[in-house]
């Protein structure tokens, strides 16, 4: 006489992966959702090379504007008053053929002269600036 156990009586060996799948997709739609904002970045800089190239505006050509920690300013060597500063630049900008900017500034500067400088000579006409620390 042989016994047969029934079916229900046995152990369930089946593993159920609907919670695995739903999380995992829940998961896939945020890392979708969020992904875009990760990627945004904030202004691009682009670092200078040490080797100097050929066809690049040497320093001569350049328009050099310096700003020191005392607050002097100087535009091309020459001593410029911050309020005569727009239409000094302009002029220096309408007579250089490259209209770049190099602006100067001390570890001393507030952010807010740099900027405001970089501001002048962008409504002026420049075309390309670059900044350097003294």
């Amino acid at each position: 006489m042989a016994f047969q156990t029934s079916r229900s009586e046995d152990a369930i060996t089946d593993i159920n992966v609907t919670p695995l799948v739903d999380v995992s997709l829940v998961l896939v739609i945020i890392f979708m959702a969020v992904a875009p904002f990760a990627v945004q970045s904030g202004i691009k800089v682009l670092q200078s090379k040490a080797s100097a190239q050929v066809g690049k505006v040497s320093m001569s050509e350049s328009i050099q504007v310096k700003l020191t920690s005392e607050g002097r300013l100087t535009l091309n060597g020459a001593q410029v008053a911050l309020q005569e500063f727009p239409q000094r630049i302009a002029g220096a900008l309408a007579a250089s053929k490259d209209r770049f900017v190099l602006i100067r500034a001390d570890d001393g500067n507030r952010v807010g002269e740099v900027v405001s400088l970089m501001d002048a000579a962008k409504q002026a006409g420049a075309a390309k600036m670059a900044l350097m620390k003294n």
